[in-house]
């Protein structure tokens, strides 16, 4: 087995991933710092956010306000302390990332411009056209070139994490090119793998989102916290799953049904709805706007397609100009995808699975609870996000809590010895199960393809916008016999070089174990909160249910389900309001 050995492993190399290699690089320039990503870092799924970025930077907002506006919006089942860092580090962040070359849009006195978003009284969310992530990563990734300790393994899948004498010490990599199974050594481990969406078939991410990080740390004894709450985004695009961004919203879109009516003005988007808000209630929280599509489709007030049943996105009043200066790549994607132009026709969209607010639990330095092991971006819930995650908050975690895992983990690493030699045996055990289970296996009878889609018409018809306990069991049911099935999986391919179909097999096991924590979570959490509707919960429970769930692995394919307590400081729960 070759073995390869650094001070700091970052497995992942998106957003998070980039900002924590940083961090280290600037914390302590002496560690050796490696960065393995399963694609090319600017392939990352980081680069399709379009919206942009959340920070304080107007006279009349505050931290105050933007930390309420994010613990109003996750219905308090947030941790505030890390709330009120994040909003604290926010700006700090979002100007060292414009001087490392993020053109952030301007206004024409020459501040930066921002826009309004979901959930969010005031206008707060930086922006670079409508290609922000994109903007982003690119800065990024190009501020890592000039630190030489910092150094790439693109296209490595990991497989495994290591744990010896009760610290994380490095992971086992298959290489794509090769298929060499590389033992990676390191003082502490940092996750930054994003989230999970693919578990779902209707979703606005790529098909990278495997829950790879989240699937290494529960198997590695980490709790996965509040995995029940998974965020639809409003606007996708039917068929694809591609992502409108809620930008086109916040320019002033409008949602229309198959009457041309704006229907949320028939829905509780967290406070009575006078007039004026007939221009901004296409605003209102991500959650609620997907429940009332639901409850559109119930009244017969949507357009049926072969793609299931959509409404529209009304941007043609905004006019050429607006929509090729602020909105350009939703009208390239437009007229790629659905060949329209939004200039002159609406956009047909519908509810589509977007983000996970929940993941591999962190402090908020970004430590697990396995010592070595840091996580940080969407694989980590920390939780700022709490119950129903607001727009352009997840950029801006990207960078601060990339920046502080990276640098707890320089700290952690600086003080470390290396990892000891026993460490290798438990790579060695890792080499032997892929090549005993999969590379040189042969007569398994299931195909990847079909467990895959079986779980994911499972997590749809169980684990929707809408639950209730018989969905919820039939799908843990589902999960548990795909589980079983697994194990009969065989593949067609037996090579080295590039076999992608190993990579889709472990990806399947990654995402079997992601609906698992997830189904059971939601199963536990008898309430309705934020984006986890219960039919037969409907309202919210402060009593019995204001406390982070935290779903750990069981030998028995049932994860065992814990509380913990929701940290308040000075925001005490109340009701969802949004002016």
């Amino acid at each position: 087995m070759d073995t390869v050995a650094h001070d700091i492993l970052l497995i992942g190399g998106g957003g998070a991933g980039l900002r924590a290699a940083i961090a280290v690089a600037e914390a302590n320039p002496q560690l050796k710092v490696a960065v393995v990503s399963k694609v090319y870092p600017m392939r990352s799924h980081t680069v399709s956010a379009e919206g942009g970025a959340a920070a304080v930077v107007k006279p009349e907002d505050s931290l105050e306000a933007h930390a309420y506006d994010t613990i109003s919006g996750g219905d308090w089942l947030v941790d505030q302390d890390a709330v009120e860092a994040f909003v604290r580090e926010a700006p700090e962040e979002l100007l060292r990332l414009e001087r490392w070359g993020c053109p952030w849009s301007r206004q024409p006195d020459g501040r930066i411009a921002v826009r309004p978003f979901g959930g969010m009284k005031i206008q707060r969310t930086w922006f670079a056209a409508d290609k922000t992530g994109f903007h982003m990563l690119h800065a990024l990734f190009q501020t890592t070139l000039k630190y030489p300790p910092i150094v790439r393994h693109d296209e490595w899948f990991v497989t495994r994490l290591l744990v010896d004498e009760g610290r994380c010490t490095g992971a086992v990599a298959v290489e794509l090119a090769t298929g060499k199974i590389f033992a990676i050594l390191a003082k502490a481990v940092i996750l930054c793998t994003g989230g999970g969406g693919k578990v779902f078939p209707f979703t606005t991410n790529a098909n990278i989102k495997t829950g790879d990080g989240m699937a290494l740390a529960y198997r590695a004894g980490v709790p996965l916290k509040d995995m029940e709450f998974i965020q639809y985004h409003p606007t996708g695009l039917p068929f694809t799953g591609i992502l409108i961004t809620e930008a086109t919203r916040a320019e002033g879109g409008w949602l229309l049904n198959k009457d041309g009516y704006r229907y949320l003005q028939d829905y509780d988007l967290g406070e009575p709805q006078p007039e004026p808000v007939l221009r901004s209630m296409e605003l209102g929280p991500r959650d609620r706007l997907s429940q009332a599509f639901v409850k559109e489709v119930a009244k017969g007030r949507t357009i049926e397609t072969e793609y299931g049943h959509v409404v529209h996105l009304d941007i043609r009043h905004l006019g050429e100009k607006i929509i090729s200066t602020k909105l350009p790549f939703v009208r390239e994607l437009c007229l790629k995808y659905q060949k329209l132009d939004p200039v002159e026709e609406m956009i047909p969209v519908r509810p589509v699975i977007h983000y996970m607010m929940g993941g591999v639990h962190t402090d908020i330095r970004g430590e697990t609870p396995l010592p070595g092991l840091y996580a940080a971006g969407e694989v980590a819930c920390v939780s700022i996000n709490g119950a129903n995650r607001l727009g352009s908050n997840s950029l801006t975690e990207l960078l601060v809590f990339g920046a502080r895992a990276g640098a707890a983990a320089a700290e952690y690493a600086a003080s470390q010895a290396d990892p000891p030699a026993s460490t290798l045996n438990q790579a060695l055990d890792e080499e032997q199960r892929l090549q005993n289970r999969f590379l040189e296996k042969t007569g398994g009878v299931e195909r990847i393809s079909t467990l895959r889609t079986e779980m994911q018409e499972a997590m749809e018809d169980g684990a929707g916008i809408y639950r209730d306990e018989a969905g919820l069991s039939a799908a843990a049911e589902k999960i548990q016999e795909l589980q079983a099935r697994f194990q009969d999986v065989a593949l067609d391919d037996h090579s080295l070089t590039f076999n992608t179909e190993l990579i889709a097999c472990l990806e399947l096991a990654n995402m079997l174990d992601v609906a698992e924590s997830l189904i059971h979570s939601a199963l536990a959490r008898k309430e309705s909160r934020g984006a986890h509707q219960r039919t037969d919960y409907p309202e919210r429970d402060d009593d019995g249910y204001l406390s982070h769930s935290q779903a750990y692995w069981t030998e028995n394919g049932s994860p065992r389900i814990e509380y913990l307590p929701v940290t308040i400081t000075q925001w005490p729960p109340g009701e969802r309001v949004y002016g």
